[in-house]
């Protein structure tokens, strides 16, 4: 599972991708159109800053904006920013991996391959859907067909 704090990070990369080319939205007015508690998104934004997904400007009429295009910021670079790599055991990942001490043979060890095959499978996903992508999902699901229910 993904922590509540990259949860939040791609809530507020959706909303600053959605106001893209608009100007710098502020940090009150993301934590409120996405329930985010201010001091904890302010917190999530440096870091995103710092990783160079966002740009800020201060004084009136600032706050973030993002740093580059929708279509240019993956979910996976924006995951592996803030939780660190995809894999879900250190013998599985590409760019921290560790040896697991109990392992005898980490080439035949069928957890380890099944582990490969999940963060290949997550990673693929993640790195080939975009803010844009997900955006545009939000979207279609705001204002798709409503889905109709025929029960009895």
């Amino acid at each position: 599972m993904i922590s509540q704090k990259s949860k939040y990070a791609l809530k507020a990369l959706i909303v600053l991708a959605e106001e893209y080319g608009k100007g710098p939205i502020l940090i009150a007015d993301i934590a409120e159109r996405e329930n985010i508690p201010r001091s904890f998104l302010e917190l999530i934004l440096l870091e995103l800053k710092n990783h160079r997904f966002l740009d800020s400007r201060k004084g009136r009429g600032g706050g973030y904006f993002l740093a580059k295009p929708p279509t240019l910021i993956s979910a996976g670079q924006v995951l592996r920013a803030i939780e660190g790599p995809l894999a879900p055991l250190p013998c599985a990942s590409k760019t921290a991996y560790r040896r697991c001490e109990e392992c005898h043979d980490e080439r035949t060890c069928a957890v380890r391959l099944l582990m490969c095959d999940v963060r290949e499978a997550t990673a693929r996903i993640l790195d080939s859907t975009t803010l844009a992508d997900l955006l545009n999902r939000s979207q279609l699901a705001t204002h798709g067909p409503e889905v109709l229910d025929f029960s009895i």
